[in-house]
């Protein structure tokens, strides 16, 4: 009898060993980031299945062990909260948080500590539909000649640069719309009732686009386009 029971006791410990260590045997390396390229710190990224919370460092990056297949909830201050899936084959997880709208979403973002590098975030410009009434304008570019200091409509071009930039042969901002790249006749098709947001990216901000940015980004989220982390 005691043989027996000596054995089940042995097999239940064995399957607990292996099938146990197994639940938590993934590691997961990420970063977090804001417009793609601002790294966020002091972020907070929870792995679901065991509640388990860990914090970016200076650089944005993290380190936690999960199932092998998780959810990473990744939150911050300023920010709207992100959930993030992860596949068995994944073993690193690059996070973009999206900012809210409004200064004082700003303000959070850098009081929290979250931004370091605030330069690079004071070269942001940002409208959306919370601060003002898009619906008043006449059409996008009254919008940003109107309400984005140092932006100009020069023969329906956007310019968001600078003086510099008008004296080369190609300076005109790039346009992004619900994170497609479009031409600029894309403004003119857009009613400014739905407008969502726009923002405008210039010097390093808009670096994430390579060349094509280099005369800054304008982005522009419509209501009709993907609004999934509100």
């Amino acid at each position: 009898m005691r043989i027996v029971n000596f054995f089940s006791f042995t097999c239940i410990f064995f399957f607990i060993l292996v099938f146990g260590s197994k639940a938590q045997d993934k590691v997961i390396h990420g970063t977090v980031t804001t417009f793609d390229s601002i790294r966020l710190a002091k972020v907070d990224v929870k792995v679901k299945s065991t509640g388990q919370i860990v914090l970016t460092d200076s650089l944005g990056s993290f380190t936690v062990q999960c199932d092998n297949e998780d959810v990473l909830i990744v939150s911050a201050n300023g920010f709207y909260k992100q959930r993030v899936k992860l596949e068995p084959k994944i073993k690193f997880a690059a996070v973009n948080l999206n900012l809210k709208p409004g200064i004082k979403s700003r303000e959070h973002a850098i009081g929290y500590g979250h931004v370091r590098d605030v330069d690079k975030l004071n070269a942001l410009s940002n409208l959306n539909d919370d601060d003002i009434d898009f619906s008043k304008y006449a059409d996008i570019y009254e919008i940003l000649q109107g309400r984005f200091s140092g932006v100009r409509v020069v023969n329906g071009e956007v310019i968001v640069r600078g003086k510099n930039t008008f004296d080369h042969f190609n300076n005109a901002a790039l346009i992004v719309v619900d994170g497609i790249q479009r031409d600029i006749t894309a403004l003119s098709n857009i009613p400014t009732d739905q407008v969502k947001s726009i923002d405008v990216l210039k010097d390093g901000s808009s670096a994430i686009y390579g060349v094509q940015g280099a005369n800054g980004v304008v982005v522009i989220r419509t209501k009709s386009g993907s609004d999934e982390n509100k």
